[in-house]
């Protein structure tokens, strides 16, 4: 009975952590880790190897840097300047703190297009770099659904 109960658990820390990509407050990969370390510490501590953790430390350093590599990737891609480069970056992390979760989509987007505004950018150059703001905050989503789908499946696939 207590191992079914377990399971729900793991269950359900796993669909939240796909909720904290929608609502970065709720912390994704803290949630992952939890399922994780509930299996090994109740149901089996034999089946999680050396390799397993190792390899799920790297996804969750991937899943922290994601959204911030991908908004000043796509930044500097549509036209924006270092400046806006690093700014997204920042606008990122302040922005799951403010409105969430739109805080994430709406600070970047605006900080990027105030910073190559400041930088005597045209207005449709900050708007276009402004963008790419919003299409890297997109892909960083997607990023983090498919690294979460790979722990996952690999933390499935090790316990079978």
């Amino acid at each position: 009975m207590i191992d079914l109960l377990i399971w729900i658990t793991i269950i359900a820390l796993f669909i939240l952590s796909f909720i904290g990509i929608i609502f970065p407050l709720i912390p994704s990969s803290l949630f992952l880790w939890i399922g994780f370390f509930l299996y090994h510490f109740i149901i089996n501590d034999q089946r999680l190897s050396y390799a397993f953790w190792i390899i799920m430390v790297v996804f969750t350093i991937i899943l922290f840097i994601s959204d911030i590599l991908a908004n000043s990737y796509f930044v500097k891609r549509f036209g924006g300047s270092k400046w806006g480069e690093r700014s997204a970056g920042f606008a990122v992390i302040i922005g799951s703190f403010i409105i969430p979760p739109f805080g994430i989509i709406v600070i970047p987007l605006v900080t990027v297009f105030v910073v190559e505004l400041l930088q005597k950018y045209t207005m449709e150059k900050a708007f276009f770099a402004s963008v790419g703001s919003l299409i890297g905050f997109l892909s960083g989503m997607f990023a983090k659904i498919v690294i979460q789908m790979i722990m996952i499946i690999w933390f499935i696939i090790v316990i079978l």
